[in-house]
């Protein structure tokens, strides 16, 4: 068993409660779509403890985005339970539906001032409406006025491409298409206190970074905002990318072009059934023994994210 000491997960998933009879409903749909799971997902909090305590995680940030609001409402009111109950050993993300401004704003103040949430996730297309829809730009003002961590996850319930299932490269691309999106909607410009986590490295996003650099404010490129090549690489360097199936030096080496080495922090995407005991462990010992990485700066990122969740370090004493 691959262990660690101490680290912070801020990449772990959760579901609510769900009858064996919803579970095997969902795993159906999941094959039609090709994820070829080999059988239903069940999640509780007394096994994700177990693998913590297994893995010696410290702390993992729990983060869930169903598609209906009123679910995603439960789901949230679901996770804060999770963590009332378990306060030194979970935090909560909680989800914001940015389909719709005025329920994403409502639900960011009941995360704060009922659910003593200590970030906040989004999906970086929910319902189809993109980050980088301007329809948004009163939620990014609100949670920039909060100074508020926000963990952007790609929406990985999409149809199939090529015949594969979204979660293995398609998520990776999109959210590169959503953070170029907003890059040029000028969101980073406008908000420079909003912290923005992107899952799984940024998938795409740092090898096209260069490109991004060297061609995207040609003659060619609509770029109605006039956002400049310094711009680009400044706001594109703000991100913090987590390392969730992103351990290998073939992930960490382009995000370290893009993203300053204290930017990184750790990831399992535990608690979805594309993450397996074997699969988070392997990754472990990536970043364990990383030729980009240097000297414990493993470490390091593994316990980052008590840096940016301020509240759930105190809860762990």
């Amino acid at each position: 068993m691959t262990t660690v000491d101490g680290w912070v997960d801020v990449h772990g998933h959760f579901t609510p409660p769900t009858t064996a009879q919803e579970r095997i409903a969902r795993w159906e749909a999941m094959r039609e779509q090709r994820f070829m799971a080999p059988q239903p997902h069940y999640w509780s909090p007394e096994s994700t403890l177990d693998y913590l305590d297994r893995t010696g995680i410290a702390m993992q940030m729990l983060s869930n985005i169903p598609a209906q609001h009123t679910e995603l409402r439960n789901s949230n009111d679901y996770g804060a339970k999770v963590v009332g109950e378990h306060p030194s050993r979970f935090g909560l993300l909680a989800a914001v539906p940015t389909d719709d401004p005025e329920v994403a704003l409502a639900e960011i103040e009941r995360a704060d001032t009922e659910l003593n949430a200590d970030g906040y996730a989004v999906s970086t297309a929910y319902n189809g409406v993109s980050l980088a829809d301007e329809r948004l730009e009163p939620v990014w003002a609100e949670l920039d006025r909060r100074r508020a961590v926000v963990f952007a996850h790609p929406n990985a319930y999409l149809p199939p491409v090529l015949g594969h299932p979204v979660p293995l490269i398609e998520v990776a691309f999109e959210a590169a298409r959503c953070v170029v999106g907003m890059l040029y909607a000028g969101v980073f410009r406008r908000y420079p206190h909003l912290t923005l986590i992107l899952a799984h490295a940024g998938g795409a996003l740092p090898a096209l970074s260069g490109r991004l650099q060297l061609l995207g404010t040609e003659a060619w490129v609509p770029n109605p905002q006039r956002i400049t090549r310094d711009e680009i690489r400044q706001h594109l360097g703000r991100l913090y990318l987590d390392t969730a199936a992103s351990g290998m030096d073939a992930s960490l080496a382009p995000a370290l072009t893009m993203v300053p080495r204290h930017h990184l922090v750790y990831g399992a995407d535990c608690g979805v059934p594309c993450s397996t005991d074997a699969t988070m462990a392997a990754n472990i010992e990536a970043l364990r023994h990383s030729e980009v990485l240097a000297g414990d700066e493993a470490d390091q990122l593994g316990r980052r994210a008590l840096e940016l969740f301020p509240a759930a370090a105190r809860r762990r004493g």
